[in-house]
């Protein structure tokens, strides 16, 4: 246990922060779940206007600190390609 009225303090800002950045990852992880489950359900136009918005709360968190810029740009990559494979598999079973 900490001492010291720093170290106190150090650990009801670490929980603050652990509380705030656990809901807005919960909100990301949802946003990502709703967009692959279109991927999944095969509804394109949906996808194409729901993978903007993951983008944007993708920097957003970025932008507050709650994850990596590393880790943003590997997710919007990951999804923009499941995106592109989707594009693909209907591309060529219409051609």
């Amino acid at each position: 246990m900490a001492h010291s009225f720093s170290a106190k303090k150090r650990i009801r800002q670490n929980e603050k922060h652990r509380i705030y950045n656990r809901s807005i990852k919960s909100e990301l992880k949802s946003e990502i779940k709703d967009f692959l489950q279109m991927i999944h359900d095969r509804k394109l136009d949906e996808a194409k206007s729901e993978l903007p918005k993951a983008f944007r709360l993708i920097d957003q968190d970025v932008a507050k600190g709650v994850i990596h810029r590393n880790t943003a740009d590997r997710r919007k990559s990951r999804l923009a390609k499941a995106l592109a494979g989707l594009e693909q598999q209907l591309s060529s079973a219409h051609a």
